[in-house]
């Protein structure tokens, strides 16, 4: 697995040296532009719309938009030392919390931990009273010249780092239109709503996911290159109906449930009847 950034982690005296890596890949199918009359890839050009010239790389600076057409200037010299400041490639945990004070709408980014050379002993007592104390710990790190802030937990028995957004960077609830504030819902409404989720309820299995759209994507794909005819299957279209009242729309979702809740059900209590044979019975 590839190595994305060596440093080290500490909590009060004890230091870790440690690794990162990437715990998510992206998996979207890039498509790349093509000249429709010849197939040959597009390239995209740096040019100045001013001097209508096409600019090199050496030819390019950084700045910032402070007002429409006015920029503060940056030079690399200035990002580099100030980089140098901030990057001593030292992560403090700085705080411990319960990861359930913190909504999923903070998580951006996964990195496994590994530790580095002479860190495995502190490394696993890091883990293990993060397990026992059932707590995350909250911590700051540049990561490709941005500060983060992240949290470092226990995930099937390896350190994990997940990179979460500042309080500035989530916007506001309030700013979400029409958003309704109290509308009055009946006792029946509510009840039938919470006996149709308690039919849909499973545990969560993950590999039961996929991405349908991917994997027809890459069939597509190969067909054509293979030349082979592909028949697209014709997608299953939900029962049409004429419902608009939501407590008949309640009731008919929990109707077309039944028969799958009912089904899972007969199994689990199949299997729960089934009792091994005595020596007796065989």
């Amino acid at each position: 697995m590839h190595t994305m950034w060596k440093g080290s982690i500490s909590f009060g005296l004890v230091n870790i040296p440690i690794k990162l890596h990437t715990a998510t890949e992206d998996k979207d199918i890039k498509l790349r532009n093509l000249h429709k009359k010849c197939h040959s890839p597009i390239k995209y050009e740096k040019v100045c719309p001013v001097c209508e010239e096409k600019i090199e790389q050496d030819e390019i600076v950084k700045g910032y938009e402070y007002t429409k057409g006015k920029f503060v200037i940056l030079e690399d010299e200035d990002l580099e030392k100030l980089k140098k400041e901030k990057e001593d490639k030292a992560v403090e945990i700085i705080d411990f919390v319960k990861i359930k004070e913190i909504d999923p709408i903070y998580f951006s980014r996964s990195y496994y931990i590994s530790p580095g050379d002479s860190g495995a002993k502190a490394y696993s007592l890091l883990r293990k009273a993060l397990q026992e104390s059932e707590k995350v710990g909250i911590a700051k790190i540049i990561i490709r010249s941005k500060e983060q802030l992240a949290l470092v937990r226990v995930y099937e028995n390896t350190l994990v780092m997940e990179t979460i957004h500042y309080p500035d960077e989530v916007r506001k609830t309030g700013d979400v239109p029409n958003v309704p504030s109290d509308e009055k819902v009946t006792k029946k409404e509510l009840d039938t709503a919470i006996l149709l989720i308690d039919q849909l309820t499973t545990e969560f299995n993950p590999e039961k996911y996929t991405d349908d759209y991917r994997n027809a994507l890459l069939d597509l794909i190969e067909s054509k290159r293979t030349g082979e005819d592909i028949v697209t299957p014709t997608a299953k279209q939900p029962a049409a109906s004429n419902v608009t009242d939501l407590m008949a729309a309640l009731q008919a979702s929990i109707d077309n449930t039944k028969p799958a809740a009912a089904t899972a059900k007969t199994k689990t209590a199949t299997k729960k009847k089934r009792a091994p044979k005595t020596k007796k019975q065989a």
